[in-house]
């Protein structure tokens, strides 16, 4: 992280990087789903789903 990077998290307000924090956590399970469906084109949405949810939730690849 760079020392500009730094003083623009620090400027932040407590809201603002938790907002940050949430669309960081969107965007993994975005890309997760989508890295799931290239795999298993063959899984169902309900099967991309509940994986997701369960390397979300245990914190698993």
């Amino acid at each position: 992280m760079t020392s500009e990077q730094v003083k623009i998290f620090r400027a932040m307000s407590p809201a603002q990087k938790l907002a940050l924090a949430g669309q960081f956590h969107y965007a993994a399970r975005k890309l997760k789903d989508r890295g799931l469906r290239a795999l298993h084109p063959d899984w169902s949405n309900a099967q991309i789903e509940e994986r997701v949810r369960e390397i979300f939730l245990y914190a698993s690849n």
